[in-house]
């Protein structure tokens, strides 16, 4: 394995320094456009439910809206329906 990558199981991924290249499943948070490309919930629908404080999966830094991947797909796989 060459300087600067990381090895994760038989994929390796360069780094370069951009977070962009990142799988989305391997981010630790995703932004409203990655959440809505990831779980195919609308964008919309995703500010909807992060707009609760209650929400166990949004992550305000500043004012940007952040989704907690992990929380997130727990939150879903708990849900009926949203």
């Amino acid at each position: 394995m060459m300087r600067n990558e990381i090895k994760y199981s038989d994929e390796i991924l360069e780094m370069s320094g951009n977070v962009r290249d990142v799988p989305l499943w391997r981010k630790v948070n995703l932004t409203i456009e990655e959440a809505a490309k990831y779980s195919g919930i609308g964008r919309n629908k995703l500010r909807e439910l992060t707009d609760d404080e209650n929400c166990p999966f949004v992550l305000w830094v500043g004012s940007k809206r952040m989704i907690k991947r992990e929380e997130f797909e727990k939150y879903i796989r708990n849900q009926y329906s949203i």
